[in-house]
């Protein structure tokens, strides 16, 4: 076992030490310390074959800094088999208030998760758990909108190794050519680790154009019991004209009066129904139907716990998952943010994001990417901060970029909005009057 000499001093530090060798000597598990991180079991005695599938490891999050493996484990040991815990370290010794726990199942994880998300571990003290994705998935910026889903699939299996999929939104505005961005899914989280730092800005072109890469959000997992209940149906792919009493009387067909109400939000709506069984026929006969001549997609929404719902992933970022509208969560295919898992309104309808894009757009600068980052505060709350790329400039303006603001805020669409005020202040942009992108081309006229 790896000693923990610094976790404390005199008798507590022993006491940790006495505890920590009874915990491996009852369960035979190994403890190793190793980058930054103590391992117990992965894999445990005895284990054969390859690892947990995919969802069987949780975050836990909130951890006091001096408790260790000896208080966690015999936790987690009540819900399932532990197939290996890993827990953050620094310096000192100290835990880094968080760690991951992957179970044996998918199911002994998801029943941990839901039993120990705000237990009280100490007096006063509870965790924060949610499901922790081994992460494969990739948002790639400033891709030319003319570009098909082929292409971009060919060019990015010509550059990077691995890739499975490549997903494509076409634009709100016009059906004919894409976002500007697109998802790209890789066969594993470490393929995707090495694409991304491939394709890191000024390091290669695509289409002779700069482009810009970031870690993408999962799409948000409910279980299944939950998702019987849904009788809200997420409508994607919709034309920007296409209106609220269009949708309505499209699904009421299937069954007039079925629908409760619709609420539509640039190219794609929420619609709700009475009845859970007439959503689900309303679903397996509109998907894929051209509606104002654009073909939609028609899926359930997802509803969030929005007290306990916050995203921990191996990789940081907040693109290609899930977006947070009013109870439900939807995946995304916006020009702004395409999928930052956050609680509240959407936030790239700010005057600030937008001036942002337009700025980028004028000068061809490519689509601006925000990476999302967290820390724990004082107060053991949450606090976010988003850096901002901006994929012409990482090159020509070194010295600034990523622009990363100073402040951390208490959400995540405050920390986005924050973020490109940032960005704009940066590059000398007022973010005030209708003129401020106009003055922003005035300001490069060399970029243009």
């Amino acid at each position: 076992m790896e000693s923990n000499q610094k976790s404390g001093d005199g008798l507590t530090g022993m006491q940790k030490e006495v505890s920590l060798r009874a915990l491996i000597q009852r369960t035979g598990y190994q403890l190793l310390q190793e980058n930054g991180q103590r391992r117990y079991g992965g894999p445990p005695p005895g284990w054969e074959g390859p690892p947990p599938e995919r969802g069987s490891e949780i975050f836990v999050g909130k951890l006091p800094r001096d408790l260790f493996e000896d208080e966690l484990v015999p936790h987690c040991e009540k819900f399932g088999k532990i197939f290996e815990v890993r827990m953050m370290m620094d310096f000192n010794g100290n835990n880094r208030g968080y760690a991951f726990v992957t179970f044996y199942t998918r199911n002994e994880a998801k029943t941990a998760m839901k039993q120990l998300n705000n237990y009280e571990i100490r007096n006063g003290r509870l965790l924060g758990v949610c499901a922790s994705v081994d992460n494969c998935r990739l948002f790639v910026g400033g891709i030319p909108k003319s570009k098909k889903r082929e292409e971009i699939l060919m060019e990015m299996k010509k550059v990077t190794d691995g890739v499975l999929e490549v997903i494509v939104y076409p634009s709100a505005a016009d059906k004919t050519k894409n976002r500007g961005f697109a998802f790209v899914e890789y066969d594993s989280h470490r393929a995707a680790a090495m694409a991304r730092r491939k394709l890191l800005p000024g390091r290669i072109l695509l289409w002779g154009h700069a482009i810009a890469v970031d870690w993408a959000e999962p799409e948000v997992e409910v279980d299944e019991d939950t998702m019987a209940t849904v009788k809200i149906l997420y409508v994607r792919n919709l034309m920007l004209a296409t209106t609220e009493e269009t949708i309505e009387k499209e699904f009421n067909s299937i069954k007039p009066g079925a629908v409760e109400r619709v609420k539509k939000i640039r190219d794609y709506a929420f619609v709700h129904f009475t009845q859970r069984e007439d959503a689900i026929s309303a679903m397996d006969a509109l998907n894929g139907k051209l509606v104002d001549g654009s073909p939609v997609e028609v899926t359930l929404a997802k509803p969030v716990d929005k007290d306990n719902y916050v995203r921990y992933t191996r990789g940081t970022g907040g693109r290609g998952g899930a977006l947070l509208q009013g109870e439900y969560a939807c995946t995304l295919g916006q020009v702004y943010d395409p999928s930052a898992a956050y609680l509240g309104a959407p936030v790239f309808y700010t005057p600030q994001i937008y001036i942002l894009e337009d700025v980028c757009q004028k000068n061809n600068w490519g689509q601006p990417v925000y990476q999302l980052h967290s820390a724990i505060g004082p107060d053991q709350s949450q606090l976010f901060l988003y850096k901002v790329t901006i994929p012409a400039l990482s090159t020509q303006y070194p010295n600034v970029h990523p622009f990363t603001p100073a402040k951390l805020c208490t959400s995540v669409d405050e920390a986005k909005v924050h973020a490109a005020e940032h960005a704009l202040h940066t590059l000398g942009v007022q973010t005030e009057g209708a003129e401020a992108s106009a003055a922003a081309v005035a300001a490069f006229p060399g970029m243009l």
